[in-house]
């Protein structure tokens, strides 16, 4: 679980990016509160091998699924 409320772009991709080097976790969840990011994080995740979802969970909050691909 990443918690990445509280920053802007670039960063909660690039806690993401970090994340998915050190570990290649087969499932990620990340939360941000920042629509940009929400963004951002789908298509890293779509360009590395990772299928995201996203949903809100509060006023501009989002939760967001990451899943390695087969």
């Amino acid at each position: 679980m990443i918690d990445a409320r509280g920053y802007s772009c670039p960063m909660p991709v690039v806690m993401v990016q970090k994340e998915v080097k050190k570990s290649a976790p087969q499932t990620l969840e990340v939360l941000v509160d920042d629509p940009c990011a929400v963004e951002n994080i789908t298509r890293f995740a779509s360009n590395n091998g990772y299928k995201a979802t996203s949903r809100p969970t509060g006023d501009d909050e989002f939760a967001l699924t990451l899943v390695k691909k087969a």
